[in-house]
């Protein structure tokens, strides 16, 4: 079949998380046959970034790393009728612009055979509920939502007819362990500043533990303000900007324990949605220690796959217990592996994909699905 997916950005993953992500399932569908288009804007947000901070290098870099992925920039003169009329499963982010997530429904309505999806990575509908109830999704066949509470937003809303739970997960060819790989520092955490929604969760649960431990800590990142800069400088901590995605399993390899430390909207208002950091840290085989989240949804199993810290306190002595027990530290790795790879890979979230194509997929997929079962 032929997927085509509508994202802020493929190319870039300048404070753009979703990247991973669909990244990972594009590769996942690539391998089992199907072919699979990125469509994204011109001036998209996250790649003028990416430009602006690290030229075009960056650019050339994602295309030497992923060959097999097709990304196309697409203007206000573009014919997406056109570019749609062989598509089997059209699938269009909640960052796609309004318009043109209306007129892509309207193209579905007007007799198209694909089916349309819309796919919602983030807390929109609960902190900017107008964006989302703006939105013109009646000409839909389902929704993606990365949560179930996200999923459970939706149908009170009456926004989707069909709404699935459809958590992001890691991309297991790139995120694995590198025991190759000398470790040369205690901590690294992965993470962008976040628009001040986890300022003193940040304080809280890494700077301040950091500074009175004297960890050999890294963060990695962007748009980090001067004040959070001169806070890390202060607690020793060397920050190290933006990492490509690609280049994490090393950064994860090189140090010995990371961090989640969730935004605020995800903690108060949608529980039970982690960051895809941490599937992929998970999947690298280091332990991990989280500031607290509800994991609501049962997708790790915490104390085991990995350690909650309630508070600053608490995070400076479970940061003292993994880095001192070798013992400790191997079996919450191997632990949070075991799970990542039994439960949340992109090959599971497109296993999963494929049976919500076979539940509220057009009649010319669910055949297709058919065939391709028969053929197996």
């Amino acid at each position: 079949m032929r997927f085509i997916f509508y994202t802020h950005s493929l190319i870039s993953d300048w404070n753009h998380g979703n990247a991973h992500f669909l990244r990972g399932v594009m590769r996942d569908l690539i391998r089992r046959g199907h072919e699979a288009l990125a469509l994204e804007p011109e001036g998209a947000w996250s790649r003028d970034n990416l430009l602006r901070d690290q030229g075009e290098g960056a650019i050339d870099r994602f295309h030497a790393t992923f060959p097999d992925l097709q990304s196309e920039v697409y203007g206000p003169e573009f014919d997406h009728g056109a570019a749609l009329s062989d598509a089997d499963v059209v699938i269009v982010h909640e960052w796609t612009d309004p318009n043109l997530v209306e007129q892509i429904g309207r193209i579905r309505r007007d007799g198209a055979n694909f089916t349309l999806l819309f796919h919602d990575t983030h807390h929109r509908a609960v902190s900017a509920q107008d964006d989302i109830a703006g939105l013109e999704l009646a000409d839909y066949d389902g929704v993606l939502a990365f949560g179930e509470t996200l999923r459970e937003r939706y149908l009170k809303a009456g926004w989707g007819r069909n709404v699935f739970t459809w958590h992001e997960a890691a991309d297991m060819t790139l995120f694995k362990p590198m025991p190759e790989v000398e470790r040369t520092g205690d901590l690294i955490w992965i993470g962008n500043w976040g628009d001040d929604e986890r300022t003193a969760e940040i304080a809280e649960f890494l700077v301040r533990p950091v500074k009175e431990l004297a960890l050999n800590a890294t963060v990695r990142g962007v748009r980090y303000p001067d004040t959070a800069l001169a806070a890390l400088e202060d607690a020793g901590i060397r920050y190290g900007g933006w990492i490509a995605n690609a280049d994490a399993p090393r950064a994860f390899a090189e140090h010995r324990v990371t961090m989640h430390i969730p935004r605020r909207p995800y903690v108060e208002n949608l529980p039970g949605i982690p960051t895809i950091r941490v599937f992929e840290a998970l999947a690298c085989g280091i332990p991990l220690i989280s500031a607290p989240w509800d994991d609501a949804e049962q997708l790790f199993r915490p104390g085991t796959d990995y350690l909650v810290a309630r508070d600053g306190d608490e995070m400076k002595d479970r940061l003292k217990q993994v880095l001192a027990d070798p013992q400790m530290a191997g079996d919450l790795a191997i632990s949070g592996l075991e799970t990542v790879r039994s439960r949340h890979t992109c090959r599971h979230r497109v296993d999963e994909l494929l049976a919500v194509l076979g539940e509220c997929g057009t009649q010319r997929v669910v055949q297709k699905l058919a065939t391709a079962e028969a053929a197996e």
